[in-house]
């Protein structure tokens, strides 16, 4: 499997290809469909394998169907180094896209 058997929006596939990733992982082919297709995703899966990639890719590609310049997500981290994590990963696979974290 590839990443762009996902779908998603040109722009985060420049994000994901920028970025290095090539093929999804076991716990990302798992929890990407069903989070693109509106449905609840609990994961547990070791440190380094994707978990955050798998929950932010698809929560990119949602928000770049909607209006800009407005607060569309909120993402609740129990730790300020995972919300830097995530903050990053969001930079980095949204990157192409107008979609901003703060």
């Amino acid at each position: 499997m590839s990443f762009e058997q996902f779908g998603f929006d040109a722009r985060i596939d420049a994000g994901i290809k920028a970025a290095g990733f090539v093929n999804p992982t076991p716990i990302q082919e798992q929890a990407i469909p069903v989070a693109l297709n509106d449905g609840d995703v609990l994961g547990l899966a070791q440190t380094g394998t994707g978990k955050t990639a798998a929950f932010v890719l698809p929560i990119l590609q949602r928000l770049t169907k909607g209006a800009l310049r407005r607060h569309r997500a909120l993402i609740v981290a129990p730790t300020r180094e995972l919300a830097e994590q995530i903050h990053e990963t969001i930079v980095q696979l949204g990157a192409k896209t107008k979609v901003r974290s703060v």
